[in-house]
């Protein structure tokens, strides 16, 4: 049995320790707000915070989270999760919205260590990040937005 700790509450859960952590949100717990979309880390679809930083779940083994705590789309909150939320409101950021929970997730985590983040700062930041859609220049403003850096 391993014990995560998930948006506040503790979960044991009987999974092999290499198990993605993608796979035991998903199908174990069963928060299904972050997304599968390539397995390798590339697309960001799977973005959750592990103790506050953006992490590619589909290639994190839950093994290898330990004691350290996973928040996902369903819980994220504080001061940069209601501004970018807003402003992803706002901006009409979401077309079809398969990308978006890891999108969000990356954007707060990036805000919330960096409240003025540069147009570099935000390119690090959303780097491997796909939405298929194309809507980045709205994604762009609307973390600008959300950072008080850009009136749009």
């Amino acid at each position: 049995m391993i014990t995560l700790k998930v948006n506040g509450e503790a979960h044991s859960v009987d999974v092999d320790p290499q198990t993605p952590l993608l796979w035991v949100l998903r199908d174990t717990i069963g928060l299904t707000g972050t997304k599968y979309g390539c397995g390798i880390a590339a697309c960001g679809a799977c973005t959750v915070h592990l103790d506050g930083q953006p992490i590619r779940s589909c290639v994190t083994p839950v093994g290898a989270v330990g004691s350290k705590s996973v928040t996902t789309i369903e819980a994220v909150d504080g001061k940069a999760a209601k501004a970018v939320q807003t402003a992803w409101q706002n901006f009409d950021v979401v077309q079809c919205g398969y990308c978006q929970s890891g999108q969000i997730m990356s954007a707060t985590a990036l805000l919330a260590s960096n409240p003025k983040p540069s147009d570099a700062d935000i390119n690090a930041a959303m780097d491997g990040n796909i939405c298929r859609c194309g809507t980045y220049p709205r994604i762009r403003a609307a973390i600008k937005k959300a950072a008080g850096t850009k009136e749009a």
